[in-house]
């Protein structure tokens, strides 16, 4: 597993991370979520070996990563910001290069580069120089590097990054298949992400932990978990039908966006109207599109706990 104890990086006066304590185990996808200048990537430098700490310690598949770098960088592949490369190389020969570093030879070298370009689609830019290549197929040439020695630990900062969106529903899909005989450990700004790959979701703010759950769970704190959205097929029902729903005992509040004829219903604090709402809705007769349960938006628990403000009952 990772083990980070009181894990601490100052530069000066300014302390990026603050005392982290936190554990990672096999089969784990964790996310790292955070704004711009959280601690994310500093502690994920730390983590694969190339910064050194303050203070406090990591382990890696029980390997201090100071003390016995060597044997915990064998262990793990690490993409980092921006996808680092040698521009003038090609990615077959970068990748060759790689292969020597991590000590592959013969039909094991042979068979992990050929998975490595399979898995990234990489053959068809296989011989054109890296510094040509779009942002996308430098962060899958990044990838195929991190993977490529079949690791037990996997640190990706921001792996989808300048992506198009069937290239990343493939990379989560290669993720999703590691997952299972690996510790993956993903820094990321995109919220959809943590819902498609991870597992568990870490928030930090100012180099500290403010929250440590599944996503579900996280959820869960949502104002619009288990709330109701009504879409209308005539925007003339919306206030007739607003009426009814407010004097649900499971309804705490509603709210109307006109122009999409929606109509959003709060549940009461441990309420779920949805079957309340359902059997109004055939009894009157609502001229309605859709009508679905939220499970709760990750993005708004993101914001309230980043920003210090509390979350809505």
């Amino acid at each position: 597993m990772i083990g980070c104890r009181s894990l601490t990086k100052r530069y000066g006066a300014l302390t990026a991370v603050d005392n982290l304590s936190f554990e990672v185990s096999p089969g784990e996808v964790l996310g790292f979520l955070g704004p711009n200048g959280a601690g994310k990537t500093t502690t994920m430098r730390i983590i694969a070996g190339f910064l050194a700490p303050s203070s406090g310690s990591v382990t890696v598949a029980g390997f201090d990563v100071v003390t016995q770098g060597t044997q915990a960088k064998q262990r793990i592949g690490y993409l980092p910001e921006g996808a680092p490369s040698y521009p003038e190389m090609t990615p077959r020969s970068f990748l060759e290069f790689v292969a020597d570093i991590r000590g592959l030879k013969g039909a094991q070298r042979r068979e992990r580069l050929d998975r490595a370009f399979g898995e990234l689609h990489l053959d068809k830019v296989a011989e054109q120089q890296i510094e040509t290549l779009s942002k996308g197929y430098k962060r899958r040439v990044g990838l195929a590097q991190a993977i490529l020695h079949d690791p037990e630990v996997l640190i990706l900062d921001e792996p989808t990054d300048g992506l198009d969106p069937n290239q990343k529903h493939e990379v989560r899909e290669l993720i999703n298949g590691m997952a299972k005989n690996k510790i993956i450990v993903i820094s990321t700004h995109i919220l959809e992400e943590v819902d498609a790959v991870c597992n568990r979701a870490m928030i930090i703010a100012q180099g500290r932990i403010l929250a440590d759950d599944t996503p579900r769970n996280l959820e869960t704190r949502s104002r619009y978990h288990n709330a109701v959205s009504i879409k209308f097929r005539n925007s003339a029902d919306i206030a007739a039908a607003r009426s009814d729903i407010e004097r649900l005992t499971e309804v705490s509040a509603t709210n109307v966006d006109a122009v999409a004829q929606r109509l959003t219903a709060f549940p009461t604090s441990g309420q779920n109207p949805f079957t309340a709402i359902s059997e109004l809705a055939r009894a009157n007769s609502w001229q309605i599109s859709e009508l679905h349960l939220e499970a709760g938006r990750l993005d708004e628990v993101f914001r309230s706990i980043t920003t210090g403000e509390g979350l809505a009952a």
